[in-house]
């Protein structure tokens, strides 16, 4: 949950994912809270209480999953990719045997603003009437129902996936985006181009790709060697 404003929604989410059986909840910058007040909301959750861990950045907070999936009520016109709860439950369960998976909230009051979008891998709309505005809870309780639902679908063994690698993490896409920009300022491509626009269109082209960590790996060697081969350019130039 990014930067939760009220107390009451974390009692009810942690409510919800006692209900579905979610255990883990990750905080960014919550308001203060009581977890006593929290236990008195949420009757004999303490255990998932107890559990809460606080980050400082919505990075920190997801360096390690290997899926994220962000919820929103807004479409934007980037081509961030949008599927519904059913879909994302589904595709975080798939990609649960690799390592963890996130599903973020935002706040209760603007949801999750553009560059946390910028950073998860597909955003999740749920199907309303043109009053789309639910609360924050009820948005979570509906996203882990999708979620307990397809885990109780899955209850026989699935041999591993067959892989050449792992999926990438966060904190290793958001490295390879960091390089890639380098690489592009390197040879003055954002010179007539708004950098925040081209960014954005890389990190969804490199979300919809879903490289594995080898060839995100490649990829970042690659942004690597044009910023080293201009550096090199650069310096015989100015020895000429």
């Amino acid at each position: 949950m990014y930067e939760p404003q009220d107390p009451v929604n974390i009692a009810a989410t942690v409510r919800a994912m006692k209900n579905m059986g979610i255990a883990r909840l990750r905080l960014v910058r919550p308001v203060a809270y009581d977890i006593v007040r929290l236990e008195g909301i949420a009757h004999a959750t303490m255990d998932v209480i107890e559990r809460i861990e606080h980050f400082d950045s919505f990075d920190a907070a997801v360096a390690d999953c290997v899926r994220v999936v962000g919820f929103t009520a807004r479409r934007r016109a980037a081509k961030l990719r949008v599927i519904d709860p059913k879909l994302a439950a589904a595709e975080l369960l798939a990609a649960a045997a690799d390592g963890p998976v996130a599903l973020a909230f935002g706040r209760e009051d603007s949801g999750l603003p553009n560059d946390i979008l910028d950073r998860v891998h597909a955003a999740v709309t749920i199907p309303t009437t043109n009053h789309a505005s639910l609360n924050l809870a009820q948005a979570a309780l509906i996203g882990f129902y999708e979620l307990h639902l397809a885990a109780n679908d899955a209850t026989r063994t699935i041999a591993p996936p067959r892989k050449d690698a792992p999926p990438p993490t966060n904190e290793q896409f958001e490295q390879f985006f960091a390089d890639a920009e380098r690489s592009l300022s390197s040879i003055e491509f954002f010179k007539t181009r708004f950098s925040e626009h081209i960014m954005r269109t890389v990190r969804s082209l490199t979300f919809r790709a879903a490289p594995n960590a080898r060839e995100l790996s490649l990829m970042r060697a690659m942004a690597f060697e044009v910023v080293n081969f201009v550096t090199r350019e650069r310096g015989n130039n100015r020895r000429g």
